[in-house]
């Protein structure tokens, strides 16, 4: 029988202002890594104001990590240094491995409605991948599957394996699985994972019950240990995001945009961004 998993943690958004202006809401991130390793930080850039976003991220460098932006409305402008350059728009993905070092811009531009909806997630690298070469995954809405559960619930699944349906993205280090899950009013959503992966769940539209506790739009629940994890959406339809991946269970350095495993490599990283000796591969 499944344990279900408790709610270690259970905690709201709060704006914050990053990049040149951007005004958005963090749910987690900076103070907290230890407890969601390996996910280091998640921000919610749901937005209908293109006064909140227009200003973006202008280069700035990453070294260390994955950078995972999800679009729900909208497109976002992205280029590196390596040459790189495109636009993700609403359902796609693109998943950055940051590696060895990218400078690299994004650059929100919204739809014709002036929203833009999404979210970004930092996961952590271990130390022997830090300096692996950069690379991306971008993966239009067309290629990532859903599916429907005999009880209504609509799974879209972008990375791991649901009822034997695999998301695009594969062979990452934290074998994560990133859902987007829509479950009806009156339904009971049970989902299996591994016992001891980190696994959270953020809310983006309805209201539910997970734990015996209330959870809705702009909430995170980040479980205990267990087999399994249940989510009632009781009067209304619940949507979610379900994280989950394998702790790294290394130190942690972190300073901005760059997250290393000692003092001294974030230092060296941020001398050669100064030196202009940054990046490692071409």
């Amino acid at each position: 029988m499944a344990t279900i998993r408790k709610i270690k943690l259970l905690i709201t958004n709060k704006p914050v202002i990053e990049g040149a202006g951007v005004h958005l809401n963090r749910v987690f991130g900076f103070n907290n890594e230890q407890l969601f390793d390996p996910f280091l930080l998640l921000d919610d850039f749901r937005s209908d104001s293109p006064a909140d976003y227009i200003k973006g991220f202008p280069w700035h460098p990453h070294r260390g990590i994955e950078t995972i932006t999800y679009v729900l409305k909208g497109d976002v402008e992205h280029g590196d240094s390596l040459g790189n350059s495109g636009i993700i728009s609403s359902g796609d993905v693109q998943w950055m491995t940051a590696g060895s070092g990218i400078i690299h811009q994004e650059m929100p531009q919204g739809d014709r409605h002036g929203s833009m909806h999404g979210f970004q997630l930092w996961a952590n690298l271990p130390a022997d991948c830090k300096m692996m070469q950069p690379h991306y995954r971008d993966i239009a809405d067309e290629k990532i599957p859903r599916i429907e559960q005999d009880n209504g619930v609509t799974i879209k699944i972008i990375a791991g394996t649901v009822d034997g349906v695999s998301g695009p993205v594969s062979d990452i280090v934290i074998n994560p699985q990133y859902l987007d899950c829509s479950i009806p009013a009156g339904t009971t959503f049970k989902h299996r994972l591994s016992a001891d992966y980190t696994a959270f769940i953020y809310v983006i539209g309805g209201t539910g019950i997970v734990d015996q506790k209330t959870v809705s739009n702009g909430m995170l629940a980040l479980f205990e240990e267990g087999d399994a994890i249940e989510i009632i959406a009781e009067k209304e339809p619940l949507r979610c995001l379900l994280l989950a991946g394998k702790p790294l269970k290394e130190p942690i350095a972190w300073r901005g945009p760059i997250v290393m495993n000692t003092q001294s490599e974030l230092e060296l990283a941020f001398q050669e961004y100064q030196d202009g000796t940054f990046i490692k591969h071409q």
